[in-house]
């Protein structure tokens, strides 16, 4: 089956970080397992629950007795000192270096430290905005994050453009009434088309992105199946 071209205009890109542009996998889940250990539960139901938003919205849902802020800020401590195994997607900071500065945004779950460190280890560059778990009270699945990073870059939400790998994600990109482009990177299509998915790609090396000088909008092209 040959890839399918397809050409969007916007003027903002807002891209999840995990899964997005970092591999931090086996990172995160040895973080959980050790965490799961300590608390005598089930890391199948721990990891089900933990993809693509913030530790204390999972703390809360699989261990509702514990001090979900304590122990989340712990978690998050330990993340940041360890983040051995975290390495950048093929393609992404290729990617990144030809992205139009001040027209894109990183829209994560993770805290801010969290996202430096990651982005250090992994030697990607760091944007000029970034939407962390710190900066919102409410975490995807809810719109917030993706509005909060429209109105920092100063865009119509029509004229923006989300990038996500997990359906958590695509579901707070849609709700802000943004177009979605689905990484199949970690989830399977079928789980990103049921939840509304406008575009999908298997991987970053799918999308190329540049500017029209003279509309100063962004020109994205993918290569879709």
């Amino acid at each position: 089956m040959t890839d399918k071209k397809i050409t969007l205009t916007c003027h903002a890109i807002l891209f999840d970080l995990d899964g997005v542009l970092l591999d931090s996998t086996s990172c995160i889940e040895r973080h959980w397992q050790e965490w799961a250990d300590k608390h005598e539960l089930d890391l199948k139901k721990v990891l089900q629950n933990a993809h693509g938003v913030r530790t204390i919205e999972t703390i809360k849902i699989v261990a509702p007795h514990l001090d979900a802020k304590n122990e989340a800020a712990e978690f998050t401590a330990n993340e940041i000192l360890d983040t051995e195994g975290v390495v950048a997607i093929p393609g992404a900071k290729e990617l990144m270096e030809h992205l139009p500065t001040g027209k894109w945004a990183i829209v994560t779950s993770g805290g801010f430290e969290l996202v430096q460190a990651r982005l250090k280890k992994a030697d990607l560059p760091m944007p000029k905005y970034i939407i962390s778990a710190d900066d919102v009270t409410q975490g995807k699945p809810s719109p917030q994050p993706y509005l909060m990073g429209a109105n920092k870059l100063e865009v119509p939400v029509d004229q923006c453009v989300v990038v996500e790998d997990a359906p958590i994600g695509v579901k707070a990109g849609k709700a802000a009434g943004m177009r979605v482009i689905g990484i199949a990177s970690t989830h399977p299509h079928k789980e990103l088309l049921d939840v509304g998915v406008d575009f999908l790609v298997e991987n970053l090396l799918k999308i190329q992105i540049s500017e029209n000088a003279q509309s100063q909008s962004i020109i994205i092209k993918l290569k879709t199946r």
